[in-house]
């Protein structure tokens, strides 16, 4: 019985850890793609900047999406601090792509938030 509970423990383990390193990657995949649009500003286009944003957009609907839901095993605090990132980080896209003149360092704080958030999700 104990060795079976083990093994269940290790499973689970494994699949919280995959789930994290999912994730992780994600975060950094969007992060890299902002990055690019911004180290290429001068030669980019205007689809390049939406696509990263959408791509971003996409990715923490999703993390709000999951961390709002009742069964979400996450700590109430950490619920609601990833819930209010998500918002900000919205609310950044949304200024972003209404502006008529963006700049690249309006990427920057995207592309921390997104870096430190992997970092987390790593453990790192």
């Amino acid at each position: 019985m104990h060795q079976q509970g083990a093994q269940a423990y290790q499973q689970t383990t494994k699949i919280v850890e995959s789930a994290r390193e999912r994730e992780s990657a994600l975060l950094m995949k969007a992060a890299a793609g902002l990055q690019r649009v911004k180290d290429e500003w001068a030669t980019g286009t205007d689809q390049d900047l939406r696509a990263a944003l959408t791509f971003n957009r996409k990715i923490w609907t999703i993390f709000m999406a999951a961390v709002t839901k009742d069964d979400s095993p996450l700590p109430a605090e950490i619920r609601q601090n990833i819930a209010n990132l998500g918002m900000f980080i919205m609310n950044q896209t949304r200024e972003i792509l209404l502006d008529l003149n963006p700049q690249p360092q309006q990427l920057d704080v995207l592309v921390r938030l997104n870096r430190q958030i992997a970092a987390g999700l790593r453990g790192s």
